[in-house]
């Protein structure tokens, strides 16, 4: 039986994609395994999908965290770090890719995946989760804060931005990996971003939602977002406060830390419009001090099902929530904080279903009015009218594209 190791770092939104792809490859009759940070180890299991913990927990990113700016590590110290997490990442996957027959990384933070498949003769692919994290002259490349990078400017041109962005990954990480690489014996590394991209990435993104921009360019496979089926019934709590009447909307930044008084924000900004809250608590977490009958808190739930059942949703833009709100046809409110997010914020103004907030740090007044914008009617119909062309098989087509492939 042929095996298949699946590796990642991140939080939920670069998990569950992996574990969706692990799920139908086990129907197709493979066996997978799957490293992830040790946050997920119980989640993972829940799908009965052997688990390797690799990393620090991912949890501490999700931290609430004043928003003054950290000082910036030095040079050294983050090549030192680079180093650190470089070797940490060689000796897991290693262990994890012992009898596997395929290595399939995700996130471009994995800088000793492809050496290990290397190492091991076995067959590496690099699946990006967002259009933005490949090289293309269409978009700027996505800022890396464990470097200490900071968004661009609007005015920059793509082709300097990401000529200094690809010096900053080699700076930072072609020394050590390079080092790596001698000891085992295998040639040194020009690029280390063509190194762990390949010449021929995946893109595990809807191409309606988040189409590869550059035809053209490189030869990129996009099969599609990955989506988990999710068939639980909603809390019944959940449930009562929905049919109690007058429209609700939904809060939530799953994974990733949260901008200080969202929640307070949110309130004051959903009853502006007339509206009713539920909120996910989240890793943040997100909580009420005092209960208030049109808010509601609730813990991990069907978001595929609660979707469907409110007038809007507020969250952080991560993948994963973006395409689930665009698949349940319902408008959205993008508060991007970092990495990605400001991409699919950007997409989800450009498309008309749902509106960008301006700033990660909303206030009650600009998130009444990025709300007031969405739940237009327009903006609504928009919405319902672009979930039909959101494919759900992407996972699929991509297990059986890595089925053809494995050797014999």
């Amino acid at each position: 039986m042929k095996r298949v190791l699946l590796s990642t770092l991140g939080s939920r939104g670069d998990v569950q994609p992996l574990v969706a792809l692990a799920a139908r490859l086990k129907a197709l009759g493979l066996q997978t395994r799957l490293c992830a940070p040790p946050d997920f180890a119980r989640w993972v299991a829940t799908f009965k999908i052997p688990f390797v913990p690799v990393g620090p927990p991912w949890r501490r990113s999700a931290a609430p965290r004043p928003r003054a700016a950290a000082p910036r590590p030095s040079p050294a110290q983050v090549r030192q770090m680079a180093a650190s997490s470089i070797g940490i990442q060689f000796e897991v996957l290693s262990a994890a890719a012992r009898d596997c027959d395929v290595l399939v990384a995700a996130t471009g933070l994995q800088i000793a995946a492809r050496t290990v498949a290397e190492k091991r003769g076995i067959p590496y692919v690099f699946a990006a989760l967002c259009p933005a994290a490949l090289p293309s002259p269409h978009h700027p490349p996505l800022p890396l804060p464990l470097l200490g990078q900071a968004p661009p400017p609007a005015s920059a041109d793509n082709g300097e931005l990401w000529a200094a962005n690809l010096r900053q990954v080699n700076d930072t990480f072609g020394v050590p990996l390079n080092a790596l690489r001698a000891g085992l014996g295998l040639a040194p590394v020009d690029d280390v971003s063509d190194h762990i991209h390949t010449d021929q990435p995946w893109l595990a993104t809807d191409p309606t939602l988040a189409p590869w921009p550059d035809a053209a360019g490189t030869a990129v496979y996009q099969p599609g977002a990955w989506l988990l089926p999710d068939e639980r019934p909603l809390p019944t709590e959940l449930k009562t406060f929905l049919d109690a009447g007058g429209p609700c909307v939904y809060v939530g930044f799953g994974s990733v830390a949260t901008p200080p008084g969202l929640l307070e924000t949110a309130i004051r900004a959903v009853r502006a419009v007339g509206c009713r809250l539920v909120v996910s608590r989240g890793w943040a977490p997100l909580t009420l001090g005092d209960r208030a009958p049109d808010c509601l808190v609730v813990g991990e739930v069907n978001q595929q099902a609660l979707f469907k059942e409110v007038a809007a949703v507020i969250h952080h833009g991560g993948s994963g929530t973006t395409t689930t709100a665009a698949r349940a046809g319902t408008p959205q409110v993008v508060i991007p904080q970092v990495y990605d997010q400001h991409y699919f914020a950007r997409r989800v103004s450009a498309l008309g279903i749902g509106s960008a907030h301006p700033g990660a740090v909303p206030t009650a007044e600009s998130l009444t009015a990025a709300l007031g914008a969405a739940l237009r009617p327009e903006v609504a119909a928009r919405a319902r009218a672009f979930a039909a062309v959101i494919r759900a098989d992407g996972a699929q087509v991509a297990a059986q594209r890595l089925t053809a492939t494995l050797p014999a």
